[in-house]
């Protein structure tokens, strides 16, 4: 069994807050199993009797014959489970002088849910954690369905050092396996790279594509197919939607409007495939709208979709920290530093701006850096930076870390995903 400490502590701290805990993110990335083995099991090892927990799966046959419905009819007439056949199986079961964990998974599709959910939090003496895997469920949106007592756990795929403590072995080669093949429990269990490629391409075709085009009843699947292309080969890249419209353009031979494709940007971020970070003007503190970076939440269905024709490590290994840096509960930002070198204005880039409370980190992802034009080169956009805040250079080599004569710090890219103290050092 693969371990989710991280986000089973996330789960112990909110019991009885008062809120409908949300479990989000992205289809396949574990919420079900975190809620209904990894927090069930930890709930019985506490002393918490089994009548007191309360599971309820709505996509399965076994759990809807409990209460009168069926699978099969309501997949047929594409309904949702009837409210009142499961409030009333509810009340068959508990008594008002006890407290109870409800587990409910896939609860999109119960009719009226978010009614009946606020109606249990408001009696006191329920405690309600809930996942749901269609596109509705997923979207960002969905707290405002609780009428703002809705707390939301997001869940990732496995990071690297879950994925590690899982495998172990050579850390660079499984390194390039987890940038090739990303952190979907599921891939990380198949046996062969065959069945891991076979099952990430099955995904990315027939699942989130899907998902997004039914949700927002898209006609277009080439455009939105497209997008995602040109957006998983230009993951770590600065781009905007106009640029992007010019290529469908010139490439694609595709009419696809900037807003069209802003929009569809959209959808795929609400859907927790894609994110963004936004440019934050280091020297004059303000954001600047566009462009902005794309990232992929897993990076094995960014080759997936690309078919793993483009296993680019330069670009995989800035969204790998990207996405740690997330995991870690940092907010994240695309650098940007405006001097004036020769008369001209130019731009230089700093890859990261992490915050978290007060503390602030600025981060560069180095794959390589083999002379000193180089190193020139990834530390040029740091010596412009007018603050003391720590300087990070992220290496993908073995290293020692240290820090500079300028107080910069270099670690080698296992260090920072396996010792997430060691930018504190």
């Amino acid at each position: 069994m693969i371990e989710r400490p991280q986000y089973l502590e996330k789960l112990k701290s909110r019991m009885w807050n008062d809120s409908i805990k949300i479990i989000t993110g992205i289809r396949r990335a574990g919420k079900s199993f975190l809620l209904n083995t990894i927090f069930y099991e930890y709930l019985i090892s506490t002393g918490v009797e089994k009548g007191q927990i309360i599971k309820f799966a709505f996509d399965s046959a076994v759990d809807l014959e409990k209460i009168g419905e069926d699978l099969i009819e309501i997949e047929k007439e594409k309904r949702n489970v009837n409210y009142k056949k499961f409030v009333s199986y509810i009340s068959s079961l508990v008594s008002p002088e006890k407290r109870y964990y409800l587990l409910l998974d896939e609860i999109q599709m119960l009719d009226a849910f978010e009614y009946v959910l606020n109606g249990y939090l408001s009696m006191g003496n329920f405690d309600i954690y809930v996942t749901g895997s269609n596109s509705r469920f997923l979207s960002s949106d969905v707290i405002t369905q609780f009428r703002g007592r809705g707390d939301e756990i997001h869940v990732m795929p496995l990071s690297f050092s879950e994925f590690y403590a899982y495998s172990g072995g050579d850390t660079a080669k499984r390194i390039d396996e987890y940038m090739t093949y990303g952190g979907l429990p599921r891939v990380v269990l198949s046996p062969t790279s065959e069945a891991k490629m076979n099952y990430l391409i099955t995904q990315i075709e027939k699942t989130y594509i899907k998902d997004v085009l039914e949700r927002h009843n898209l006609k277009n699947a080439e455009g939105l197919e497209e997008l995602m292309n040109i957006l998983a080969s230009g993951i770590s890249c600065l781009t905007n939607p106009t640029k992007i419209e010019n290529r469908f353009k010139s490439e694609k031979k595709i009419s696809l409007s900037a807003d069209t494709i802003n929009t569809y940007i959209g959808y795929l971020k609400e859907s927790f495939i894609l994110d963004s970070a936004v440019r934050y003007d280091i020297r004059g503190r303000h954001y600047i709208s566009t462009p902005y970076k794309i990232y992929f939440e897993d990076l094995g269905l960014r080759n997936a979709r690309l078919n793993f024709r483009q296993v680019e490590y330069t670009l995989l290994m800035e969204n790998l920290i990207y996405n740690e840096l997330k995991i870690r509960g940092f907010c994240v930002d695309t650098g940007n530093i405006e001097i004036r070198e020769g008369g001209e204005r130019k731009n230089l880039e700093v890859d990261f701006v992490a915050n978290n409370g007060n503390r602030r980190f600025y981060i560069q992802s180095a794959y390589d850096i083999p002379d000193k034009e180089k190193m020139e080169q990834e530390l040029k956009s740091l010596d412009k930076i007018p603050d003391s805040f720590r300087k990070i250079i992220v290496i993908n080599r073995p290293m020692e870390s240290k820090i500079n004569e300028k107080g910069y710090l270099f670690l080698s890219l296992e260090d920072f995903l396996l010792k997430p103290e060691s930018i504190y050092m």
